[in-house]
């Protein structure tokens, strides 16, 4: 949506770095709020070039982009920043997810972050894993999925801009998604708990551009983007970061109740979310894919960055 809390700190940073550094040679059109597709359709706008660059979510399109869901499963991080700094090395040029998977799609990512870890937000009573089991809950798909069912409750796959009007209606329960995103999509009112301290998995949000496009760009323009894209990353994990804190008071303010699990129950999910990560890497690998490999490079980056 319009008013999501990345659009400054990510999106609009990356914009005004580009064209401040290019001294004006490059210029923007900003199309929020799916103005020129379904979130599910970026990845095609982008390799068409109906959009020159475009947000895309791994989850969204994981037949395509199934190795950059790691940064996605649950239980393997605590902040945005772990996330995306561990995630960068794996996606920029040379590295493992960008040689398998985005330069045979004809894809260059420019600048991604990897979302705080998703809580759970429920329309009912939430107070231990026992009361999940039977909640219908939005997932984006993929290893989200997977952990709701080990959590026993039923995963209805959707995108974020359609919450709001299915859980007004009743068709879900409740969903996974950051504290920032319960807001921004006005869950409040709607929803009336939410987790604390828990790591259901999390979301990439990549912006890029057909390789093809890129390749036309000058090599100052090029360098310019991809300089300015490490370091909107980095401003906005920080800023999404520090402010999970203030989105939890937002949440009580708008009627939340905010739950912390019994230690018992944590022990729980994180075995869980173990589970969910060795059995990701090995549908991948049986698939012809690195799942083993890049979860692999994926956990070493976050240990290298604590």
């Amino acid at each position: 949506p319009v008013n999501h809390f990345l659009v400054e700190p990510l999106i609009k940073y990356w914009m005004d770095a580009v064209a401040k550094n290019a001294g004006g040679m490059v210029q923007f059109e900003y199309y929020p709020a799916e103005q020129l597709g379904k979130a599910k359709d970026m990845l095609s706008l982008a390799l068409s070039g109906v959009a020159d660059i475009a947000l895309v979510v791994p989850a969204y399109v994981s037949d395509k982009m199934p190795l950059s869901v790691v940064a996605e499963l649950p239980g393997s991080f605590g902040t945005s920043c772990a996330g995306t700094f561990a995630l960068l090395p794996l996606t920029r040029e040379g590295g493992v997810i960008a040689a398998k998977e985005y330069a045979p799609l004809g894809f260059r990512p420019l600048f991604s972050i990897v979302l705080p870890p998703y809580q759970i937000f429920s329309r009912h009573k939430l107070e231990s894993v026992k009361s999940l089991e039977g909640l219908k809950l939005q997932t984006t798909g993929g290893p989200k999925e997977s952990m709701i069912r080990k959590l026993k409750a039923v995963p209805i796959r959707m995108t974020g801009p359609e919450i709001y009007e299915s859980l007004s209606r009743g068709t879900i329960d409740g969903g996974t998604l950051a504290t920032g995103s319960i807001l921004s999509y006005n869950l409040p009112g709607q929803a009336k708990f939410v987790t604390a301290g828990e790591n259901f998995g999390s979301v990439v949000a990549i912006f890029g551009i057909g390789e093809a496009r890129f390749k036309k760009l000058s090599d100052g323009v090029q360098k310019i983007m991809l300089e300015a894209g490490e370091a909107a990353g980095g401003n906005a994990c920080a800023v999404v970061d520090k402010g999970v804190e203030a989105d939890y008071e937002k949440l009580k303010q708008g009627g939340m109740t905010v739950v912390s699990f019994p230690p018992a129950d944590r022990k729980e999910i994180a075995a869980l979310a173990v589970a969910v990560r060795a059995e990701w890497a090995d549908a991948l690998d049986k698939r012809g894919k690195p799942g083993s490999e890049v979860l692999k490079a994926f956990t070493e980056a976050l240990i290298a960055g604590r």
